[in-house]
């Protein structure tokens, strides 16, 4: 009998668990273990505007995505061994020559692609005291280093990472990055950065954070190495205060960027300063941003990954040479009338400064309204539903946009 996709995916994923399970079957590795099997429909419409009858006037595909993740606890003792475990499958449920690149699917325009795409990896993992060290499949989420997860799969990166947490309050994290699964792909490649030429098997990082002040401060150094391209020195501050029913805060993020080594991506010197302020109270809660590209280049930043800026949005990312962009955005919490789990917000952003397309000045701005909704309770509980809707205006090279995407999802504990 032939094997189902997303059982071959499945499998591979779990054949370490299956196999270190019978010898490591100790009450913590049991016990600290989950899994979760999520079901991720997502419908993506992009409206080229600024095209002629022989270009791509849109894209537009809808795709099932399955993906399940387990994670083990640790064997007892001094030192404890786990296992963490990932499967992705993609099927394609509509797309076309003409209206295929959303990036949902392995495909481009001009050609549809597969029905399918499959993905599997695992990550050996081990503790002593608080300091835990990984190898194998990593998604960092982390001010320097932040895997992509705003389409049908996550991107996965090969690597080794630690984690240190030994002085109360400090958060150490360290590692070497290899290779890349981007979101749309089924195999590993070597990493490479937007903004930026050239391509590397090794991207080293390291930094942490430190919270102050009853938890209420947090400072944080970074630094990152894309080997041979580029390195990037990270400083951020972080401040929340209450006052009274409201809760004031702010995120101060300052990246410099210069060529690494061979120099593969071209001379590079880059400053970026990204502001982040908000004002919350009950329900409700108000953000102003501001980002400024100094420098020789644009902002470079590992391709596909979320950078740790204020004005990286839907579609653009604001990270122009010379750029210049400030962000008006509202939240609002339903909880608090009765609704929990229902949340939307509406974002403004407005760059200028850099040069445009046809020797114009260049000007762009993005609108964004996204609304989500997550029943809480019942037979359904977990089911999420998201709309996300984006209109761009440019004279620079992405020109004219609108956007839609339609996400359902639905995550089942399995553990």
């Amino acid at each position: 009998m032939t094997q189902s996709p997303l059982a071959r995916a499945v499998a591979l994923a779990t054949l370490g668990t299956c196999l270190i399970l019978p010898s490591l079957a100790q009450a913590e590795f049991i016990k600290d273990s989950k899994a979760t099997l999520e079901l991720r429909n997502f419908y993506m419409n992009r409206d080229l505007r600024e095209t002629t009858s022989a270009q791509q006037s849109k894209r537009e595909e809808w795709a099932q995505g399955i993906l399940f993740k387990a994670e083990s606890g640790f064997t007892e003792g001094t030192v404890g061994f786990g296992l963490d475990t990932y499967a992705g499958l993609g099927l394609k449920l509509s797309s076309s020559d003409e209206r295929a690149g959303t990036n949902l699917l392995p495909n481009s325009f001009g050609d549809e692609g597969p029905g399918e795409y499959s993905e599997a990896t695992a990550a050996a993992k081990v503790r002593l005291s608080k300091t835990i060290g990984k190898v194998g499949g990593l998604m960092p989420k982390l001010p320097i280093v932040a895997s992509g997860d705003s389409r049908l799969l996550p991107q996965v990166f090969t690597g080794a990472m630690l984690t240190s947490q030994e002085i109360e309050g400090l958060t150490f994290n360290g590692g070497q990055l290899r290779e890349v699964n981007f979101r749309n792909s089924t195999d590993s490649q070597d990493i490479t950065a937007s903004n930026v030429g050239g391509e590397s098997d090794r991207y080293n990082f390291a930094g942490g954070d430190y919270k102050f002040n009853a938890g209420n401060t947090t400072v944080g150094l970074w630094y990152g190495e894309l080997e041979d391209i580029y390195d990037q020195k990270l400083y951020n501050l972080i401040h929340v205060q209450p006052i009274g029913d409201w809760k004031l805060g702010g995120n101060l993020a300052y990246f410099d960027s210069q060529d690494n080594g061979s120099r593969l991506g071209g001379k590079l010197d880059n400053d970026l300063t990204s502001v982040n302020l908000w004002a919350a109270t009950g329900a409700h809660t108000f953000r102003l941003g501001y980002q400024k590209v100094d420098g020789d280049n644009a902002f470079p930043f590992l391709t596909e990954t979320d950078p740790y800026i204020v004005n990286y949005l839907q579609i653009l990312d604001f990270t122009r040479k010379d750029e210049k962009s400030w962000q008006a955005r509202y939240d609002i919490n339903f909880a608090s009338y009765g609704v929990p789990g229902l949340g939307a917000f509406v974002r403004y952003v407005k760059g200028d400064g850099f040069d445009g397309t046809r020797g114009r000045d260049g000007k762009e701005w993005e609108r964004d309204f996204d609304v989500s909704y997550t029943i809480q309770e019942g037979t359904f509980k977990n089911l999420a539903l998201r709309w996300r809707n984006a209109m761009v205006r440019s004279n620079a090279s992405i020109g004219d946009l609108d956007e839609n995407r339609l996400i359902v999802s639905y995550t089942l504990p399995l553990l």
